[in-house]
């Protein structure tokens, strides 16, 4: 027998016991349909610089493109 075979029924047992009697998570319908809602209303805040233009900048003095794909975007 192995010295490991109590534990693990004791384990076994424990989670049975829990399984079996422990308190039961409940939710409620109509909650739980206004939480999967879309939010009504969206707040944006504008940024002075764009994002993206900014790190685009940055990784083009770092590397060259072989396209030009990115011309187009930065210029406006």
């Amino acid at each position: 027998m192995n010295d490991n075979e109590p534990d693990k029924k004791e384990w076994e047992q424990s989670v049975c016991h829990t399984l079996a009697e422990g308190e039961m998570e409940r939710i409620d319908p109509g909650e739980a349909a206004v939480d999967r809602l879309i939010p009504k209303y969206e707040i944006r805040i504008k940024a002075e610089k764009d994002p993206i233009a900014e790190e685009t900048r940055i990784i083009r003095n770092m590397a060259e493109e072989i396209d030009g794909r990115y011309d187009e975007y930065m210029k406006s």
